[in-house]
């Protein structure tokens, strides 16, 4: 099967986008307000997802639940799948997609690490709407769709941090939704960069990213390796990012590609 697409253009097709359709001018302060992402550092990246570990409630569930190792690229679950079991990201990232009757396919979501995924099983979904890949080696906890409905009726505490952490979720994928309808792939790019390491976040930043594969960040955000490799370059030049022995190394400047007009 053919990689994904995602949402954005690829590099080839920007060029041969539609034209914008024309608002009048009231609308388009309208629109104006309610999109500026990137009046600041902190604005230009979304905020980062709630945390919700899970560890304590559910090691003390003695069954319904097990750990994997998955190599990159490996399915984790495939549209169409039986939908009875909930997700948790120990390390590495997955990627989610979904395939159309004519078999095209599109990334709808990168989700880090830390994170849940596959909770539609607990709404009464039967099956799968959307695949879910390792895009780095990864470890994941699965739980029976049961266990964790149990869990969550048990323990109140857990059952609110689960909720503000897929709320907290899908605020980030309408944002990475926007940035890529709207921003060229440089500063998709960028954006990414900066998100892996943190910036802008409440966290500690880590600029050291590990190593990761051209066509890895490609797909994530739908365009080709050589544009990439590209753009890596032209960062590597202004002294943006650099390279070490474990990675790579990001430099906070980076978000004035982000920022730019």
């Amino acid at each position: 099967m053919t990689m994904a697409t995602s949402f954005a253009p690829s590099a080839s097709s920007e060029s041969s986008r539609p034209l914008a359709r024309s608002f009048p001018p009231a609308a388009k302060n309208q629109f104006k307000n309610k999109l500026q992402l990137l009046s600041s550092p902190a604005a230009a990246l979304s905020k980062e997802i709630a945390p919700c570990d899970p560890q304590t409630p559910v090691n003390r569930v003695m069954t319904g639940k097990t750990a994997r190792q998955y190599p990159a690229g490996k399915a984790i679950f495939t549209q169409g799948d039986p939908a009875n079991a909930v997700y948790y990201l120990l390390t590495g990232s997955v990627k989610l997609t979904v395939v159309s009757v004519t078999g095209k396919e599109a990334v709808i979501a990168h989700l880090p690490a830390s994170t849940f995924f596959g909770e539609s099983a607990l709404a009464g979904e039967g099956s799968r709407t959307s695949s879910a890949y390792a895009l780095q080696p990864a470890t994941i906890i699965r739980i029976d769709r049961s266990v964790m409905l149990d869990l969550l009726h048990r323990e109140r505490d857990f059952a609110e941090q689960f909720l503000s952490h897929l709320l907290s979720r899908n605020i980030r994928m309408q944002a990475d939704l926007v940035d890529h309808l709207f921003n060229s792939c440089e500063k998709r790019l960028a954006r990414l960069l900066l998100l892996m390491a943190n910036f802008g976040q409440e966290s500690k930043p880590t600029p050291v990213i590990s190593k990761i594969s051209q066509e890895t960040l490609a797909d994530m955000i739908g365009t080709t390796r050589s544009r990439v490799s590209f753009f890596l370059n032209r960062f590597r030049e202004f002294g943006y990012i650099d390279y070490n022995s474990t990675g790579m190394v990001i430099n906070d400047s980076l978000v004035n590609i982000v920022l730019q007009d």
